[in-house]
Order: structure tokens, then C-alpha cells, then sequence
């Protein structure tokens, strides 16, 4: 599967995309070890990036969680990732989390990107519901989730533990396939 809007790609995670992968996270480090300590943890080195993307496609494969690399066309380099995660069967529930390349933020790409991967949440993943976890100073997440129609639910105490130690409260933002249907 491979989704293709102007010079950009959608696809799953493969093992191909581990270097790519790996110059990824080490240019973005600033911003991922906020928000994805673990993907950067798990990507600093070539052989780490090459462990990280053999777990992620085989939890792909067996649908325990899905990560999504996109793509610029021209040289196929990583611009960002977008995860469907936490997945709850019995809820029919999953997590978007997301990442931008800073090159390539304030562009309105990862806004598209996540309108592609709600309708194959839905529609493919068979999920029923889209939660987005935000800290409040992500400004530009918050308004990804306004502009989808992701309807903001409450605060989640102690949520998410910062670099520097400390535990902070996060805003929970959700989306029912219903309320996405009847938005189309």
C-alpha cells in the first residue's frame, strides 16, 4: 500500500527505510526527544534503526500497531512519521501520533498526511475511533486535530515525562468514524 499527493508518499514501514530512517531522527533529534524519545533512542545508529524497523513491520503485519513513513518522491527521504498505536481491539480504538521533518513543517503536509491515514484508519484498520495526544505548547498538532474535526475531550494528568524528568499533563483529542463520515 502507497499513497502518492503531489511530490510525497504514504507507505508502511519496510526495512528498506532503516538508514533513511536513522538520518531522520538524527537531524530531527531536538524535537523527537521531546515528543519520541523512544523512536530516537531506538535510531541514533545504522544497526539500531535496522532492529527498530524489523519490530515495526512485524507489528505492522500483525496489526499490534502500524507506523507510516512519508515521503519525498525525488530522493525518497523520510520528511516524517505518523503511528497508529495503542491499539485497543475491544474498543476499536487506536492513537495517531505524528512527526515532521523541521524542513519540511509549516507546510500543510502532515495535515494532508493525516487526513490520508484517518480514512485508512477507518476504512482498512477497521478502527472506530482516533485519539490524538497533544502537549499543549504543540501548537501546530493542536490545530492538525482542530482542522479534522477531532473534537477535544479533556486532560490527561501526568501523562507524558519530558527529557528533563518531569511529568506532564497532555490533551486528549478524539475522532469517531460517525462524526469523520458525516464531516465527508
Amino acid at each position: 500500500m502507497e499513497i502518492v499527493f503531489e511530490n510525497y508518499s504514504i507507505a508502511p514501514i519496510q526495512p528498506k527505510d532503516a538508514w533513511r530512517l536513522c538520518d531522520f531522527v538524527v537531524s530531527n533529534e531536538a524535537y523527537l526527544k521531546t515528543y519520541f524519545p523512544e523512536t530516537l533512542k531506538e535510531n541514533l545508529t545504522p544497526t539500531l534503526a535496522d532492529l527498530f524497523v524489523a519490530k515495526k513491520a512485524k507489528q505492522f503485519d500483525q496489526k499490534q500497531e502500524y507506523l507510516f513513513v512519508a515521503k519525498e518522491n525525488t530522493n525518497r527521504t523520510i520528511i516524517g512519521l505518523v503511528y497508529i498505536k495503542s491499539l485497543h481491539k475491544e474498543k476499536d480504538q487506536g492513537e495517531l501520533a505524528y512527526c515532521m521533518g523541521y524542513q519540511y513543517s509549516g507546510k500543510g503536509l502532515m495535515s494532508r498526511i493525516v487526513q490520508e491515514l484517518i480514512q485508512w484508519s477507518f476504512a482498512t484498520a477497521g478502527l472506530l475511533k482516533l485519539q490524538i495526544i497533544v502537549h499543549k505548547s504543540n501548537g501546530p498538532s493542536i490545530k492538525i486535530a482542530e482542522k479534522h474535526n477531532f473534537q477535544y475531550v479533556g486532560i490527561l494528568a501526568n501523562e507524558h515525562r519530558m527529557p528533563n524528568g518531569d511529568l506532564v499533563d497532555m490533551l486528549l483529542y478524539e475522532l469517531n468514524k460517525s462524526d469523520f463520515l458525516k464531516s465527508q
